[in-house]
Parts: structure tokens; sequence; C-alpha cells
């Protein structure tokens, strides 16, 4: 077809001369395919994992006071999952992939709270962190009371020096007044 004759000596030819390239890009391709499978396994296996701490975390979470918000439990399943505790603490797993790592994002970078391979150690170290995150709350809870009966104190303070003020400029202002209309009655 258009215009090409094949030739039966140059087929024999290139069907014997090897293609390094090729070949290796195939091998590149199903060694890809066979680690991207791997990777999806890994995922789902971390998912698991991270799904069964979640599942130990519920006796624990059921104890938290319905008022507090401070918690919101999760597992993310991105590229990285993770088990999620509140807004700047979660549970990934390590290199390994068997060790649990919790930590927490700070203003300095990631601190790593606590690492483990067993889920009672890190339900453990999670119950510890919950704890304080609770007294920090109550502490934040009683300075801010503190902060207003003390701002109402102030408030009140300065609106009586105010009040002061205005009495005794209206005492001026009626003794000034005063000595005019005296003045005026004992002219001449």
């Amino acid at each position: 077809m258009w215009g090409h004759k094949k030739d039966p000596d140059k087929t024999a030819e290139t069907a014997e001369t090897p293609q390094p390239l090729k070949d290796a890009v195939r091998e590149a391709r199903i060694e890809a395919a066979e680690r991207s499978g791997v990777v999806v396994d890994l995922r789902d296996s971390d998912v698991a994992r991270l799904e069964l701490l979640n599942d130990a975390l519920n006796p624990l979470f059921d104890e938290v006071p319905n008022d507090v918000d401070l918690f919101d439990r999760g597992v993310s399943k991105g590229d990285i999952p993770r088990l999620w505790i509140d807004v700047v603490a979660h549970v990934e797993m390590g290199r390994d992939k068997r060790q649990y790592r919790f930590v927490q994002d700070t203003r300095y970078g990631r601190a790593v709270l606590a690492e483990s391979y067993e889920v009672p150690a890190m339900a453990d170290a999670i119950k510890r962190y919950v704890a304080r995150r609770l007294v920090e709350r109550e502490h934040a809870l009683a300075d801010d009371a503190g902060r207003n009966v003390a701002q109402a104190v102030m408030y009140y303070g300065r609106r009586q020096r105010w009040r002061a003020v205005g009495m005794f400029v209206l005492g001026l202002f009626a003794g000034i007044a005063g000595l005019i209309a005296l003045a005026m009655l004992t002219r001449p």
C-alpha cells in the first residue's frame, strides 16, 4: 500500500535484531504497574491500621463531654492516610508502615508526640494528649472569666471617674453662672 513494498529479507532482519530501548521501556512499564499496585495495597493497609486505632479510641472519646468541641476525629484517605485527633494533631504510619506516629503541627514545624508499634501504647499517648487539651481548655475558660471580671471593674472605675469629672465641670459652670448673675444684680 502507498507504494511501499515489504522486502522479506528486511522483515526477517528486523524481527531478529534486538531493540533494547523498547524492551527496557516495556519492562519499566510493567514495574511501574506492579509498584502502583503495591502502593495502593500499602495505602489500604495503612488505612486499615488507622481504623483499628480509631476503633480503639472510641471509649476514650465517649468520655469527652458533649459541650467540648475541640476534637474532630476521623481517618482521611489521601496520599498519606491520617487519623485526625483535632485540628493540629494526627496519627500517621511511619516509614516501615507498621509504626504509628502521633504528630502535632506547631508554629515551628511538626513535633512527634509519640511513636509505637502497638495500638494500646498509642491509645495511651492520645489519652494523655486529650487530657492535656481538656485542662488547657479549662484554664482558658477560667482566664476568660477572670479577664471579664477585671474588664468590668476597669469599665465601672473609668465610668465613676468620668462621672466625678463631669460633676466638677458642672459645679464650675454653675459657680461661674452664679457669679455672673450676682454681678448683674449688684450693678448700680
